[in-house]
């Protein structure tokens, strides 16, 4: 007998344990994770949602699983997420992601942080959630995340996320609170390229790349500088990047430190805000070779994450405003919603973006099942 479509579809997951007592299993973990994933692809953003979703198609759920009990309660979906291992919840998606076979050969792959600020619960002292995420900007695509407990601590969480992700041949860029020598020599050993922002949290790094850059505007530029230069128009805005890239001058202090330091870059931007023109300049280290095309795609990559993923998440998943706080509820409802937009973002037959093909799939089986990979014999 042929495997069902919910169980192709949630394969990686086959293997997840139940954080419930027996008694208390009036629904499979794996029916609740479909139904929550059905009703995210449709439009909702909650727990509460998810349960209307689950009374409103129940009868199209019975195509796929077997509701004796009926659809899950709201407080059903709440304690399920709140007890579920968020770190083995999480070991499972690299599984889909493999299943996908995208190859990140080439690939920016932009790891930053993004904090759900409702999640914070001062009465019991506990901060809000703050979620480290490796974005594929290219192919749009989720691969992990990493949650701690604020922005400070990034910088142990970016060396976990490394561990588990595959990144033969990509090209990993993060802020600067990420340009530290353990982490540069953390993607090098995943046989992949860095760029790294710079700032002054490293003793002498952005002086000495300033300096460096200083003697170009002086007219001493050296042999291996290279400059490229894009502009954008988008609703009547400009912007307009000016990307250089050198290899490594004799100059920079502790460049030894820094695992194949090949190049260093400084990228100044310009752009309207609010009918306000606007300008700014930094700077980069990276291991790839000063060819100035791949590190300004890098650059511009990393700056892609916050419109191709963040800015959708509070948008159109309200993840800013979701007040989840219980246990594990908060890390395991921002993975399922960076899952859902890897599922609409990677999907091309159904026309619209973000926000028309959630609704689609709210008002449309076949929209969903085809977001979803399921085809079941009616």
């Amino acid at each position: 007998m042929s495997p069902s479509p919910v169980a192709l579809a949630l394969a990686p997951f086959g293997d997840l344990a139940d954080p419930r007592v027996n008694r208390t299993k009036r629904h499979r973990l794996l029916d609740i994770l479909f139904i929550a994933l059905c009703a995210v692809v449709s439009g909702a953003n909650d727990c509460v949602a998810m349960d209307k979703f689950g009374k409103a198609k129940r009868a199209w759920l019975e195509k796929y699983l077997s509701l004796p009990e009926g659809t899950p309660s709201h407080d059903t979906f709440s304690r399920v997420f709140a007890a579920l291992d968020g770190r083995l919840f999480l070991e499972c998606f690299p599984k889909w992601v493999e299943g996908l076979e995208v190859s990140t050969q080439g690939k920016v792959v932009a790891i930053d942080g993004k904090t759900a600020r409702a999640s914070l619960d001062r009465a019991k002292g506990q901060n809000p959630l703050h979620v480290v995420s490796a974005w594929v900007t290219e192919n749009r695509l989720f691969l992990g995340q990493e949650v701690v407990a604020e922005k400070s601590n990034e910088i142990t969480a970016i060396p976990k996320l490394l561990e588990v992700l595959e990144l033969t041949g990509a090209i990993v860029t993060i802020d600067a609170l990420g340009c530290q020598k353990e982490i540069a020599a953390k993607i090098r050993e995943k046989k992949a390229d860095y760029v790294l922002a710079v700032k002054g949290n490293q003793e002498h790094l952005e002086t000495d790349i300033i300096e460096a850059f200083a003697a170009v505007d002086e007219g001493r530029s050296p042999a291996t500088l290279r400059s490229y230069t894009e502009q954008d128009k988008n609703h009547g805005r400009i912007e307009t990047r000016c990307t250089q890239a050198m290899a490594v001058p004799a100059t920079l202090r502790n460049r030894d430190d820094w695992k194949d330091l090949a190049s260093i870059a400084r990228c100044s931007r310009t752009y309207t805000d609010k009918g306000v023109a606007k300008s700014e300049v930094r700077y980069y280290i990276s291991s790839l070779a000063a060819l100035v095309k791949p590190i300004a795609k890098a650059i511009r990559g990393h700056w892609g994450v916050e419109n191709g993923l963040h800015w959708v998440l509070d948008m159109y998943f309200a993840e800013d405003r979701n007040r989840a706080r219980t246990g594990h509820e908060a890390a395991n409802l921002a993975l399922l919603r960076r899952w859902v937009i890897s599922l609409l973002r990677r999907d091309t037959a159904v026309s619209g973006g973000i926000e028309k093909k959630r609704l689609q799939a709210g008002w449309n089986d076949q929209v969903r099942e085809t977001l979803l990979g399921l085809f079941a014999d009616i």
